[in-house]
């Protein structure tokens, strides 16, 4: 029978499964970590762990918190198995498995988020760290800044004692910090944002700012907020997951499984200390721009380039869609022709061996990583990851053709429908009118650029729209596999 993962059996775990080799019981907390899913855990957690077993950093522990009803749940499941994760590489030549120790205990998720802001008071935490998605701040679609009228960010404006936003919560325990003056904490980004830390520090200082003037100002004076990019493909959890982990001998109710290959690139912008990361395989760097440019235009965006074809013709998995000729040509040749022109190298990667790794990283069968995931919130992600390298090569006079045919794959998947006639469930917080306009674009597709909140000028441009058109109704006319080839060829 498998063993129930907590402080108490990590002896009895099989011979072959890593456990914490430091002692738990003597971990404090240093860090808050709002988003505890699959991602964090995999990652910045994994990060921590690895310096934890050599000694280091025992007083840099995580408090996990969310702010989302569902939050509770996954604190009581974590909460049952002393905070632990069983993490389970996936390598091609094999799997291994390994316990991660580096959380210590999970805020209670309530209305108010009293128990986060008293968590963040004590004077111990000097990092807040966020993983949210790209679609949680608050951002308007067209200008991509924060919207500072959203009914949310209004009521936490108004009532900062009881905040229901994340970015509330922080900002009100920076202000009791500073009555207090216990001095404030490091906000750190780990979402797939452009100038993550830049858009963390655009949203709280406007927030403060807007509740209070001199708050405001003194966040903006005390508080930093680092640029970071991270990087690992991490599925979600499903049943799969939970036989797997089953197998190493471990009863484990938030197993994580994940690739072989991580990065972290963090600005060195703490104020209040930081553990030393780079010793376990980060990257702290002054300029964190191109590492993110390659990977969110290259990954992210690859992801989307390929998950939308993959939709339209039923292929349930990346590893799968990767196999599909048509649709790994369709990323190589946009990422190496109309991408990979307008980024730059860094050290001991060109952006042309970079598609050469994520090539491999998306073909990995071990990863069961679904298309579905992939292509979940295209409107934050397509004008994220894509549509900004479209703009890019509208500027510079160079190849869309691809670019075009992307999106024009994107609105023909946002029609609901695959082509063997069977539905696509809804998968984007905008579905409804992405479906509207997509099934009025089958016949007028200039409805589709006309959403100018993602495309802006695009819609009149005199290359990427004629463009767009056309192969919106080849793909209509003929079919998503003839347009591939016609793009190939």
């Amino acid at each position: 029978m498998p063993i129930q993962l907590s402080n108490a059996t990590l002896p009895d775990l099989p011979e072959e499964v890593r456990r914490p080799g430091y002692d738990r019981a003597a971990l404090s907390p240093g860090i808050v970590h709002i988003g505890l899913g699959n991602f964090h855990r995999a990652h910045q957690a994994w990060y921590l762990h690895r310096l934890m077993e050599q000694g280091k950093a025992l007083d840099w522990a995580i408090m996990g918190a969310g702010v989302r009803p569902n939050d509770e749940a996954q604190r009581l499941k974590l909460a049952a198995q002393d905070y632990m994760t069983t993490l389970i590489e996936l390598d091609p030549t094999g799997r291994s498995a390994e316990v991660v120790g580096s959380m210590i205990g999970y805020v209670p998720v309530e209305q108010g988020n009293g128990p986060l802001i008293a968590q963040m008071l004590d004077p111990a935490i000097r990092i807040v760290g966020l993983t949210v998605t790209e679609g949680g701040y608050y951002l308007d679609p067209a200008t991509k800044r924060f919207d500072p009228e959203h009914p949310d960010i209004r009521h936490d404006i108004a009532h900062l004692d009881t905040p229901r936003t994340v970015f509330g919560a922080i900002v009100s325990a920076l202000a009791s910090r500073r009555e207090a003056g216990t001095g404030p904490f490091t906000c750190l980004s780990c979402d797939n944002l452009p100038g993550n830390g830049r858009i963390m520090r655009e949203v709280i200082v406007t927030l403060a700012q807007l509740a209070d003037p001199e708050l405001g100002a003194w966040i903006e004076a005390n508080v930093t907020f680092p640029n970071s990019m991270v990087d690992c493909i991490v599925p979600a959890t499903g049943p799969r997951e939970l036989a797997l982990v089953r197998e190493f001998g471990i009863a484990d109710q938030v197993p994580v499984t994940h690739e072989n290959f991580r990065q972290w690139v963090i600005e060195d912008e703490f104020c209040a200390g930081r553990p030393p990361w780079e010793e376990v395989g980060a990257t702290i760097t002054d300029d964190v721009h191109d590492y993110e440019a390659m990977k969110l235009r290259i990954l992210n965006g690859g992801h989307q380039v390929i998950a939308a074809p993959a939709e339209i013709l039923g292929l349930e998995t990346i590893s799968q869609t990767m196999e599909h000729p048509l649709i790994r040509g369709l990323f190589r040749k946009i990422a190496l022709e109309e991408v990979s022109p307008h980024l730059h190298a860094v050290p001991d990667m060109t952006p042309e061996a970079y598609v050469d790794l994520i090539d491999e990283r998306f073909s990995n069968p071990a990863i069961a990583d679904t298309v579905r995931r992939v292509a979940f919130d295209g409107s934050s992600r397509h004008t994220g990851a894509v549509v900004p390298g479209i703009h890019d090569a509208v500027k510079a006079g160079t190849p869309v053709s691809g670019l075009a045919l992307s999106q024009a794959l994107w609105a023909r998947m946002c029609t609901g429908r695959r082509e063997n006639g069977s539905t696509i469930e809804p998968n984007d917080p905008d579905w409804d009118d992405l479906q509207a306009v997509a099934q009025a674009a089958q016949d007028d597709p200039a409805a589709w650029l006309e959403q100018r909140h993602f495309y802006g000028s695009l819609a009149d441009d005199p290359v990427f729209a004629p463009a767009f058109a056309a192969w919106l109704r080849q793909i209509w006319d003929e079919g998503t596999e003839a347009a591939l080839r016609s793009y190939l060829t």
